[in-house]
């Protein structure tokens, strides 16, 4: 945001007594005015609103000797806060009364010029030289204007974060972008199965929320539960009823509430503000309410120092803490710092704790810090704080949703369940509980039990409920279970944004690249790889035969469950971009040839590995979880028939010494159904139309 306008001295310049400017921006030639009699019916009438305005006779004395043009700086002035002359001489500068003897004039019009200090300055900085304590200088609080909402003081209703920009926040989009520096990686599974990431079993598991790997400090987690203190006595109880809750602030709903549905009074009821402030609080509103629009207006560093100040002369005050830690989590934001990050999260702890802190505070205070815990990757130190508010909260079902999250974020499906089937038992119809739960128990290979909550929690239309990876999952288990109408809810996704089509259904995207299943080597540019992968497929078919003895323990069974039957085993060289440990050791050749192949080897979205398939296996149709890369197939030891598979609705089989190239976000499905093994090397590569940029700043799958 711009610097305001220094208006000091801007009368002071050499004044031409030739002319004479008016309000129009006309100049008047001074003889002119004087021969007409002195003033013009126009002029007088415009002087006496200034002196009006300025509200003592004696400030056309100061007018005049000091050449401060105080009309101008009164026109500057609301143009800047976008007042206008109509609003000034109604008396809407009132906020601009610096020296509170209920008016505004000379005094005042000084301190806008910085001739004066304001006495609330005043005020702040000698409560700030009383003080023993070194703190930041104070920020001057701006005046409150018309379009600052403040604090509501009555009931409360509605999410406490839902007027903030929180760029920092950690809730991933689907279709990604590269961003300039990126530095986070992909959050943890919701299950542990460890395995290829390319399959909806895990990386399609996982919660979508990006988190930079930080080591949890032992401390962060809280066992234990403090006492809360009760609300005030002039806390309002809860209205117990949506209706009654919009009556209590919309009359008019009393007399006819039967003609708004109930999803409209909910929505309604969810735009009010949280009851934050507590009695002492309140009467120092004004002063919160000013730091806190610093904050809002992206004014960060002033509203850390503001809020720094306050909760120097108010150390007792919950709201004040509050207040610091948004601010510094806003600067958090701004420096891209975890240091800061790290203290807005202690901050908000302090705020949590201390006396007398309502209700709502509480709530909001610890979401937020959990919300902070979770972006840093301290997954433990979150759901130790989502536990107490659990505690303090037993009957906000939201707060266990959210606590049912935080165990599948750190792998602990079981945990997990138990919430979820808490909440179904108080909330049986809570869709957001619903989809969860389906989701574990499909992760537990239950496929016909997960669909009805599945389903179910997706026609809630709840909040929470419209992800791509539920329709992903549901669509999955219809599919398995031989049920066509998975194709319906795949549609269905589709047209929500989630997937790119019915066919291409991967959750972790970057828009605008080239999308088809099958390619040609010329497509990919990648011929000089697929020359070398065709012209020395036997050694590397022998290295790999010379290691798949199940003794070596390299080839290790698929534990993704995608299959419906079979034996699948697999030997992974690299994986996200890197070696995997030793295992260049037992084939050096077929690695040597591979090292020199970026597009391949340093593909963070892919693998490179041998794939060993016994007869009689089938992969269930499935998708990749990303569109950056293509996935090569050479095939090794094929049998001449029984062995083929999809992409899309075009089937096709593998020939020895021969590279097969496809695009696996696009559905696909594998038959073996010869008398012997297939073995197969699989080459994942980058997607050709990503730049040098991109490949370097994608996060690892």
């Amino acid at each position: 945001m711009a610097p305001r306008k220094n208006f000091r001295n801007q009368a002071k310049k050499e004044v031409k007594p030739a002319a004479v400017v008016n309000k129009n921006g006309v100049k008047v030639e001074a003889s002119v005015a004087a021969s007409s009699g002195g003033f013009s019916g126009t002029k007088i009438f415009t002087w006496f609103m200034v002196l009006a305005l300025l509200g003592v006779w004696s400030s056309v004395a100061v007018v005049w000797f000091d050449l401060v043009d105080y009309d101008n700086v009164i026109a500057e002035r609301a143009k800047e806060f976008r007042f206008n002359f109509s609003e000034v001489l109604q008396g809407k500068l009132s906020a601009y009364d610096a020296d509170g003897d209920g008016d505004f004039d000379v005094e005042d019009a000084k301190v806008l010029l910085g001739l004066k200090e304001s006495p609330v300055s005043v005020s702040l900085r000698e409560a700030k030289e009383e003080s023993a304590v070194k703190e930041p200088a104070a920020v001057p609080l701006p005046p409150i204007s018309d379009d600052f909402i403040p604090d509501d003081s009555r009931d409360d209703a509605t999410h406490p974060y839902e007027d903030e920009n929180d760029a920092i926040d950690t809730k991933g989009e689907l279709v990604e972008k590269a961003q300039p520096q990126q530095t986070l990686e992909e959050s943890k599974q919701y299950n542990n199965q460890p395995g290829s990431p390319e399959t909806k079993e895990t990386v399609q598991l996982r919660y979508n929320a990006e988190a930079e790997s930080v080591p949890e400090p032992e401390a962060d987690v809280e066992p234990e539960v403090e006492s809360v203190p009760e609300p005030e006595a002039d806390v309002e109880p809860e209205v117990e009823s949506v209706l009654e809750l919009e009556a209590e602030f919309v009359p008019e709903l009393k007399e006819n509430a039967e003609d708004h549905p109930k999803d409209q009074l909910k929505e309604k009821a969810k735009k009010k503000k949280p009851k934050l402030l507590n009695k002492f609080e309140k009467t120092i509103k004004t002063e919160i309410d000013a730091a806190e629009k610093l904050r809002k207006k992206g004014k960060v560093e002033e509203a850390v120092r503001a809020f720094e100040t306050l909760v120097l002369q108010y150390p007792q005050s919950p709201r004040c803490r509050y207040g610091k830690a948004l601010a510094e989590d806003g600067l958090a934001e701004k420096m891209l710092s975890n240091d800061m990050l790290q203290k807005a999260i202690g901050t908000y702890k302090e705020a949590s704790e201390l006396p007398n802190a309502t209700p709502d505070l509480i709530k909001a205070t610890l979401k937020k810090r959990a919300e902070r815990q979770q972006f840093l990757g301290r997954m433990r130190g979150a759901l130790a704080t989502l536990e107490k508010l659990v505690q303090i909260f037993p009957e906000d079902m939201a707060l266990k949703n959210d606590l049912g999250v935080a165990h599948l974020l750190i792998g602990d499906n079981n945990s997990a369940k138990r919430v979820y089937e808490e909440v179904l038992a108080t909330a049986p119809s809570d869709g957001f509980a619903k989809v969860h739960y389906g989701f574990i128990l499909k992760s537990e290979n239950k496929i016909a039990e997960s669909i009805p909550f599945l389903r179910d929690g997706l026609e809630s239309g709840d909040p929470g409920t419209d992800d791509g990876r539920f329709y992903f999952h549901l669509g999955d288990a219809l599919q398995r279970m031989g049920d066509d109408s998975a194709y319906k809810w795949y549609e269905r996704g589709h047209q929500r944004g989630h997937f790119a089509s019915v066919w291409q259904r991967s959750l972790y995207n970057v828009d605008g690249l080239k999308a088809q299943p099958w390619w040609t080597p010329k497509d990919t540019g990648y011929m000089d790889l697929v020359k070398t992968l065709e012209r020395n497929w036997r050694i590397i078919r022998d290295e790999a035969q010379s290691v798949m003895d199940k003794t070596t323990g390299l080839f290790v069974p698929e534990e993704e469950n995608l299959r419906e039957k079979g034996e699948w085993g697999q030997f992974t060289l690299w994986q996200q971009g890197k070696k995997a440990g030793e295992s260049c050791r037992s084939v050096p050749k077929t690695c040597g040839l591979l090292e020199r192949y970026p597009e391949a080897t340093g593909c963070k979205r892919g693998q490179i590995k041998f794939s060993v398939m016994q007869p009689g296996t089938h992969v269930w149709p499935h998708t990749g979880p990303t569109n950056c890369r293509l996935r090569m197939h050479l095939g090794l030891v094929i049998p001449k028939t029984g062995c083929k598979i999809r992409c899309t609705n075009d089937t096709r089989a593998w020939e020895e010494g021969k590279v097969l190239i496809f695009d696996d976000s696009f559905e696909h499905e594998v038959w073996q159904d010869a008398d012997s093994y297939r073995l197969i090397f699989i080459v994942d590569v980058w997607h050709p139309e990503l730049t040098q940029y991109q490949r370097q700043t994608l996060s690892p799958i």
